[in-house]
């Protein structure tokens, strides 16, 4: 951990400079998946209130943990104000009634960050019959409903906040400010999305129809000025990352070498990006990845 503490205390530093170079300054969304603070979710809204976002409603399944993100944000960020619910994103009433408040309320609802997501670990003490009735250790494979599950967090919840904030973002209002529909959407997907044995069947599985979505989303709003990309990140030092190495080390140990730098991604790197993203000046880039046949 320490080298990797060296590495993140450089990258902060490094990107510490970069302050301002952000638009999401006086602009409100959405982000699913906050509860965990060194998670993607958390990392997004803390850079996002810090490049001064009017009104950012936080999203997460429990609550648990979410009190030291919010202190943080009031206290360091005071001119952004902070709304957090804890709802299910995969929940299309909880997801929409919550971007219908922002709408009645400002006038606008700008961008939506779907980060929220569960991982279907390998479990190495599961045990699978072969032919001849022996025990394998061949990669579990879950029952229908926990990999239903696992669709419905990872898939059903990006295409639902495509489906309601899109909505959103297509209408104006001139007496709040706003005088052209917009807006951007940002759905978290994974390499597991992209390559084969970098995760789990049903993460995989998920993860890749989260990048089918982005991709088809961004032609089906041709026109509208909204934007729909996908992030597809690595190995990065999260929560997730760390429960699964615990359940198989031998499946996630060592997974940051397969990184050109060697080393593992912080979620404040996916962050940025996703500022990026939604930033207004960057609004010409669509950098989901595209397949021509």
């Amino acid at each position: 951990m320490g080298k990797a503490t060296s590495t993140l205390s450089a990258l902060e530093s490094t990107i510490s400079r970069l302050r301002g170079l952000g638009s999401s300054r006086e602009r409100l969304g959405q982000f699913t998946g906050v509860g965990s603070d060194i998670g993607m979710g958390a990392a997004a809204a803390k850079l996002f209130a810090r490049e001064g976002a009017a009104h950012i409603y936080l999203v997460d399944y429990s609550d648990k943990e979410i009190n030291p993100l919010l202190d943080h944000l009031k206290r360091t960020y005071p001119s952004t104000k902070v709304s957090f619910f804890k709802a299910d994103a995969a929940d299309p009433q909880a997801v929409s009634s919550i971007i219908d408040s922002a709408l009645e309320a400002e006038g606008r609802f700008d961008f939506f960050f779907a980060n929220a997501g569960i991982l279907q670990t390998v479990d190495p003490t599961k045990v699978v019959q072969n032919g001849n009735g022996a025990s394998t250790t061949a990669t579990y494979l879950p029952g229908e409903d926990e990999f239903m599950e696992v669709v419905r967090v990872n898939s059903l919840g990006p295409y639902i906040a495509i489906r309601y904030a899109s909505a959103a973002m297509g209408k104006v209002c001139p007496e709040k400010g706003k005088y052209t529909p917009g807006g951007s959407i940002v759905i978290t997907s994974s390499v597991a999305g992209l390559k084969n044995s970098a995760g789990p069947i049903p993460y995989s599985a998920s993860k890749a129809a989260v990048i089918s979505m982005a991709q088809t989303s961004a032609w089906a709003f041709a026109g509208k000025n909204i934007r729909v990309n996908a992030v597809c990140p690595g190995v990065i030092e999260t929560n997730m990352l760390l429960n699964a190495a615990k359940a198989d080390h031998k499946g996630y140990g060592g997974q940051e070498k397969l990184n050109p730098l060697q080393r593992q991604g912080f979620a404040f790197e996916i962050a940025h990006m996703t500022l990026f993203l939604v930033s207004v000046p960057v609004s010409p880039f669509r950098i989901t990845p595209r397949r021509r046949f």
